[in-house]
């Protein structure tokens, strides 16, 4: 049979981590008693399921005489990858058999041959699984709208009846709300309601004068985020992404890894729960895209941040569709990060407008502070202020920035930071005529130059 596919393109599918070794001792020949390949059509379609016309490879490798591995490749003519079924344990990713198989095709040691039943049988069993999986999701959807639809009545009754009783509340009447959408399998929505008791100091003191505002903003943000999941098929596609991602159905399908040179502008280290968590934002250099990397550990345990801050890795990244969540692939190598581009305190609320239509139930955002010196409002709070005499406040749950006031030495600086609903949250500061820069907390590491 002809083909179009060659040995790069099989190796191209290699997963990362995986070995050529054991995908070219899968592929001796002689372990492979049946092989045959056939063009052939799986239902009507032209998707990138696996429907319409298209080529099957399939064969049994002789693990052992009474049970061979049955391995079966589609190779679906309207592109979206192969699809595969293999009797060993890997499931998610092109196994070494699966790979072996397109060898030994693509080298005309599959004969044109018709299929098997054991084939026939497998676009009957993939539907299936597939209609499964897609019921599953359905009634899951269906289950979270009737949760947010409670939560708008119930935000609803909040406001009817005062904020004024919500201090005295206590845990309990969140928590009741909360137990509703887990239930209803909106987890992500029920830690935000029960955020709401700490906005207000329930049961203590409250965190902050002005608890009102921010409990009605919160609620606020709630209503938007119910009303949002009801009108989602209405919605554009990359707001609809982000919808669906807040409310904890996946941030969506993973892009194609991005290869740039990533400044690693800061991380933060913070608490969820019983879990240690960090997030790390990148920078593109050439591409200008924003990515932000989430690590956990159990508490007590250190997350384990996949790059060091202040360093430029030349990386691989793969992105979600929504919350510009992403993780690292491959690193190919890194060096230190000199003072990054950035603006004043007019530019970083631009750029947090920006992100916030995107999404508006941003937390945080990553912002570059050129020339700012850290000093003290009318109030006694910090802040930092630009040479134009602008300045943003530190966030109050932000540590006081020693460690800035010390590298700084009173003179204009470069910080990367994140910028919160509650004020900014220094994260690195690039001292004067240095280009190293120090994390604001935590240890300091320096990363060698690249020999040249």
């Amino acid at each position: 049979m002809s083909t179009h596919w060659s040995a790069d393109d099989v190796w191209d599918l290699l997963p990362d981590g995986s070995s050529r070794s054991d995908v070219l001792t899968a592929a001796d020949g002689g372990s492979w008693p049946v092989l045959g390949a056939a063009r052939e059509v799986w239902g009507s379609g032209t998707g990138q399921d696996g429907s319409g016309p298209g080529t099957t490879v399939w064969g049994e490798h002789a693990r052992d005489a009474s049970a061979p591995l049955r391995v079966a490749v589609r190779l679906p003519d309207a592109g979206g990858g192969p699809l595969h079924r293999c009797g060993c344990p890997v499931r998610r990713r092109m196994c070494a058999h699966a790979l072996a198989l397109l060898l030994l095709w693509i080298r005309g040691r599959a004969d044109d041959t018709p299929p098997p039943d054991w084939v026939v049988r497998w676009p009957g069993r993939r539907a299936a699984a597939l209609r499964a999986v897609e019921q599953r999701a359905l009634r899951r959807a269906d289950r979270v709208a009737a949760g947010l639809a409670d939560l708008e009545l119930w935000l609803r009754d909040q406001v009817d009846t005062g904020l004024a009783d919500a201090r005295t509340a206590g845990y309990a009447h969140w928590d009741g709300m909360a137990a509703r959408l887990v239930d209803a399998q909106a987890g992500r929505v029920a830690r935000r309601v029960r955020a709401l008791a700490g906005a207000v100091g329930s049961a203590g003191p409250p965190t902050s004068p002005d608890w009102p505002s921010r409990l009605l903003a919160e609620a606020a943000l709630l209503r938007l985020l119910a009303s949002g999941y009801r009108r989602r098929d209405r919605l554009p596609e990359g707001l609809r992404a982000t919808v669906l991602s807040r409310v904890g159905l996946g941030p969506g399908p993973e892009s194609a890894p991005v290869r740039d040179s990533w400044q690693v502008l800061g991380r933060h280290d913070f608490s969820s729960g019983r879990l240690a968590g960090c997030r790390t934002w990148l920078r593109g250099e050439v591409s200008g895209r924003i990515g932000l990397v989430l690590a956990f550990a159990p508490e007590g345990g250190a997350p384990d941040a996949p790059l060091p801050p202040a360093t430029v890795a030349d990386a691989e990244v793969v992105f979600r569709a929504a919350e510009h969540r992403a993780s690292v692939s491959r690193v190919h190598g890194e060096r230190p990060l000199a003072a990054p581009s950035g603006g004043g305190a007019g530019d970083a609320m631009r750029s947090w407008a920006g992100a916030l239509a995107e999404d508006p139930w941003l937390e945080a955002w990553p912002v570059v502070l050129e020339g700012v010196r850290p000093a003290r409002d009318a109030s006694g709070s910090w802040c930092l202020a630009d040479a134009d005499g602008a300045a943003l406040p530190v966030c109050p749950q932000a540590a006081p920035p020693w460690r800035l006031l010390a590298v700084s030495g009173g003179a204009p600086v470069t910080v990367a930071a994140e910028w919160t609903p509650e004020g900014v949250r220094p994260l690195t500061v690039w001292p004067p005529g240095d280009d190293r820069g120090v994390p604001c907390s935590g240890p300091v590491r320096h990363v060698q130059e690249e020999p040249q």
